[in-house]
């Protein structure tokens, strides 16, 4: 993955929808951007907690939690990890998620690159205002071969329990072949039960590559993923909820919907990508949300995903598992780093270069 790069790509080339035809682009609505606040140190995603009103939270990559109220980032952070945290390239605090019932529990989990290079997986406890440190618990532990392919996002599924995306450990073309081996976790999504600190992780899909944000659809749960591509194709992954048995994302037999290389799939059930775009267009995802507030009426049931070097903003709708009216959105993020949403489903973008933004009409 090349999340973090300073480059920009050009603009051209066609997406491509999961019917294997060219899908027709259009121009995006009288959508736009208003920015919340900027100042930011390296942010890298943002988020709301449940049953807290008028707040959002924001992971800045060098260890910070940092809170932002009316407009304004607050002086006291939520929660500092730096001393615990590698920091720079694609390591970092990389994900934060709060219980379902934070409200009443006050628990939230982050994911972060440690001092050495691995990826922890750690359940804190709050007061209501910041975090608890002596309540920190470890959930999952990961050695990382690589430095890059941290995967980092974690997000509470419909059914209450934490997903995890681990990229493939990093270097290029998935070298040991991680990703399609079940006796790994690197190049998968996992599930864990939070309340069962010492049970080991699920795995409820192989062959993902780096997914760089995903996230599940307050209104029925599917799961949307945006995993970055090697060289050539960046894709969007959907799957409906509930699913049954272990997926398959393809990663590194397949790049998007192409062969990357000779191999035997591991086990699973083989998903293709719903869209993907090709590095003439960009070269590293995020993947987004579905639009689920009531701000933007021209927003409501789209799919929004960027790419973080060309900053360009898509859009699209899932019609009977195919997306459809995919769009260009009018509105560019530079260093675009992640997508987030509050409590009232509104959306967000974030710059790495130290700004949030709103979606707009």
């Amino acid at each position: 993955m090349r999340r973090f790069a300073a480059f920009v790509v050009a603009l051209s080339a066609v997406l491509v929808g999961v019917s294997g035809s060219q899908a027709m682009e259009q121009q995006g609505a009288a959508l736009g951007l208003a920015k919340v606040v900027d100042g930011l140190q390296s942010p890298v995603h943002v988020t709301a907690a449940p049953g807290v009103l008028g707040a959002l939270y924001v992971v800045e990559q060098g260890g910070l939690v940092r809170v932002i109220r009316a407009g304004k980032v607050q002086t006291q952070p939520f929660l500092d990890v730096r001393s615990k945290v590698r920091a720079g390239g694609e390591q970092g605090l990389l994900g934060l998620a709060f219980a379902p019932d934070y409200a009443k529990s006050r628990q939230f989990v982050v994911n972060y690159t440690d001092v050495d290079g691995h990826t922890r997986v750690v359940r804190y406890r709050s007061d209501g205002r910041r975090a608890l440190p002596r309540t920190a618990r470890q959930l999952l532990f990961v050695k990382q071969p690589y430095s890059n392919h941290n995967g980092g996002m974690v997000a509470y599924g419909k059914d209450g329990l934490l997903y995890v995306g681990m990229g493939d450990g990093g270097s290029g073309g998935d070298p040991e072949g991680r990703a399609q081996d079940p006796s790994s976790l690197l190049g998968k999504m996992l599930r864990l039960d939070p309340s069962r600190p010492t049970a080991k992780p699920v795995i409820v899909a192989l062959g993902v590559r780096n997914p760089w944000r995903f996230s599940f659809d307050r209104a029925n749960g599917d799961l949307w993923i945006g995993d970055v591509g090697q060289g050539s194709i960046e894709e969007v992954d959907h799957v409906a909820w509930p699913w049954k048995g272990t997926l398959n994302f393809g990663w590194d037999i397949y790049e998007g919907r192409a062969r990357f290389e000779d191999g035997t799939l591991g086990p699973g059930k083989l998903v293709q990508p719903v869209a993907q775009y090709s590095h003439s267009r960009g070269c590293s995802i995020t993947g987004g949300y579905v639009y689920r507030g009531s701000a933007v009426r021209a927003a409501a049931g789209r799919y929004f995903y960027g790419d973080h070097c060309s900053g360009t903003i898509w859009s699209l709708k899932l019609v009977n598992g195919v997306a459809r009216q995919i769009r260009v959105e009018p509105f560019n993020v530079k260093n675009l780093t992640s997508f987030g949403e509050d409590n009232a489903g509104e959306l967000y973008a974030v710059s790495g270069d130290g700004a949030v933004y709103r979606l707009a009409s």
